[in-house]
């Protein structure tokens, strides 16, 4: 149940702490990776996608080879998961425990109620994201990496990745807003993710999908550029605010 600043924090918690063990690994793994590389290429070559995050990694070095591992494949994947997750339960579990009436009589406007709760599972989601950032350079230096990555470069990108999720987030919330069946929307949501995280790896169908924005060639290029592409960021923030207003709308209508 996510009704209460507890369930979130520990929620937030436990998203963090996957991304932390994934975070742990890939930087442990380095190495390896590099003194392999060759080899990791010739498997990658029978997907034109694999093989193009391969080479840049290869030119990027390092760099690249976070941006990927912790923003891509952690953020990206565990960091959507979570984000249904959180949303999905956020209003619909009120009405599918029967709870809704009681909810909804607390002496507040049902601005405020809707307002809370969005803010505290948008926090539980991105709050772990911009922490494990915070833990990469400290990860490197324990594993005596001598190169390093920029502080504000991967806080560019961890800021980046937080307006990604944000309208994942908002579109859930927004759907919660407006059902009873909290498990059909997780189900529904997570195999859209899914369906679209495969779709990526597809060289005729990778443009399309919504993970192209935050691969290792989008990020590499803020990191490059030292700023943000607003062609991508606005949109994604714009989407969000609509959403937000769309599922308060659905949310002031509902009847308990």
């Amino acid at each position: 149940m996510l009704s209460s600043p507890r369930a979130y924090l520990v929620y937030a918690a436990g998203l963090l702490a996957v991304l932390e063990i994934m975070l742990f690994g890939a930087i442990w793994y380095w190495p390896t990776f590099m003194e392999n590389i060759g080899g990791v290429m010739k498997l990658a070559k029978f997907s034109p996608i694999l093989s193009e995050q391969v080479t840049a990694i290869e030119k990027g070095g390092v760099t690249a080879y976070v941006v990927g591992q912790h923003f891509f494949k952690g953020c990206s994947a565990v960091g959507v998961a979570g984000a249904i997750l959180f949303a999905a339960n956020s209003i619909a579990s009120e009405a599918h425990r029967g709870t809704m009436e009681m909810w909804l009589a607390r002496p507040v406007s049902r601005h405020r109620l809707y307002l809370e709760r969005w803010l505290s599972g948008l926090l539980a989601v991105i709050v772990p994201v911009l922490i494990s950032t915070a833990t990469i350079t400290p990860m490197m230096d324990l594993r005596e990496i001598e190169e390093t990555v920029g502080w504000v470069d991967l806080t560019r990108c961890a800021l980046y990745m937080c307006a990604f999720l944000a309208p994942i987030y908002a579109a859930t919330f927004a759907w919660s807003a407006l059902s009873e069946a909290p498990l059909n929307i997780s189900l529904t949501a997570l195999f859209a993710a899914i369906v679209a995280f495969a779709l990526y790896f597809v060289e005729v169908a990778t443009d399309y999908t919504p993970f192209r924005l935050v691969d290792i060639r989008t990020l590499m290029a803020i990191i490059d550029d030292g700023a943000f592409d607003w062609r991508l960021l606005g949109p994604m923030l714009a989407s969000t605010v609509i959403l937000y207003v769309v599922g308060l709308r659905w949310f002031l209508r509902r009847t308990p």
